[in-house]
């Protein structure tokens, strides 16, 4: 009766929110005194899972679920959780999985419990705590079923090394053609050296940018920091910047460790999108612009003077400590 993750991966390379999951549920396992099993679709090397706390991999290969379906996937999902007895499955909080989620939970006749932030408050009676109206505030959920889905917010809770010895097993669960209804044509790809998804740093533009031309400061100050570059709805919907950049409650939520905001003045949509990230840090021409008023450090002045003295500093600062 282990605990069953859904390991994510691309490219055949395990995502960081994957190891996040291990490192969660292993400290479950150890107070309900079990251990952890992961589920891998199409992916190259599983042993790193073991330095989380996985204790057996149950590896998927199947070209046909070479891009995310989320009928399929969750098929998948439920099939091995079936198989291992699991009572406990936990996901992640990425754009895949919250299409996976609720089908997994329905397939399972599972409690789901979305935006979990924390380790149980009590397992019996089950209890997790968990944002709720867009971030703005916390719950207590008692799940009652016998099965469980937890989804976990993204940097809430870390990484922590916890080696185990691992038993890889190869799966092949059974799907059928209606599995395939829906069919990927295209998959486009943020071209960022760091993806939002993977990144604990974010740094995001707005039209205080005043143009696409000047997106260079974004990259600059982003490169030094090793963080993703971002941008506000406007500037992907002018075409400054690829839709997949865009963050917030209408494009990509992010909880970030610190998320940088230049030029953006904060519209509650964007602000919702990015409220749970741990530090915000605000750069805008207008003292009145709403973003001040959530932001833990706000910076008043002109970006375009601003980003390029910070980015010497910062960079001069890296090259002392390295």
């Amino acid at each position: 009766m282990s605990i069953l993750i859904y390991a994510e991966s691309a490219d055949g390379k395990f995502k960081k929110v994957a190891f996040e999951l291990a490192s969660y549920a292993k400290k479950v396992a150890d107070t309900l005194g079990t251990t952890v099993t992961a589920v891998s679709v199409n992916t190259e090397n599983v042993s790193e899972l073991s330095n989380y706390g996985v204790s057996k991999v149950l590896k998927v290969a199947n070209d046909k679920l070479a891009n995310f379906n989320a009928k399929a996937y969750a098929d998948v999902v439920k099939q091995a959780a079936q198989k291992e007895g699991a009572k406990v499955i936990v996901l992640s909080a990425t754009t895949d999985s919250l299409y996976l989620a609720p089908i997994v939970s329905v397939g399972l006749d599972a409690g789901f419990v979305p935006n979990v932030v924390g380790l149980p408050l009590s397992t019996s009676p089950f209890q997790v705590k968990r944002t709720a109206f867009s971030n703005k505030a916390f719950n207590v959920t008692e799940i009652s079923t016998d099965v469980k889905v937890l989804s976990i917010g993204k940097n809430s809770f870390g990484l922590f090394e916890n080696a185990v010895s691992l038993t890889e097993e190869n799966f092949t669960p059974t799907l059928n053609d209606a599995d395939f209804n829906v069919k990927v044509e295209s998959v486009e790809k943020s071209s960022g050296k760091v993806t939002i998804a993977d990144a604990d740093v974010v740094v995001s533009g707005g039209r205080g940018l005043k143009g696409p031309e000047n997106w260079g400061l974004i990259e600059n100050l982003a490169s030094v920091l090793g963080a993703a570059t971002a941008c506000s709805k406007p500037v992907s919907d002018l075409g400054w910047r690829p839709h997949s950049e865009h963050v917030g409650q209408t494009g990509k939520p992010v909880a970030t460790n610190l998320y940088i905001a230049v030029g953006i003045s904060g519209a509650i949509q964007h602000i919702a999108g990015i409220n749970s990230s741990k530090v915000k840090v605000v750069i805008n021409a207008d003292p009145e612009a709403p973003f001040f008023k959530v932001a833990d450090y706000g910076i008043v002045g002109d970006a375009f003077d601003i980003l390029p003295r910070l980015t010497e500093k910062l960079a001069a600062f890296k090259a002392q400590n390295a």
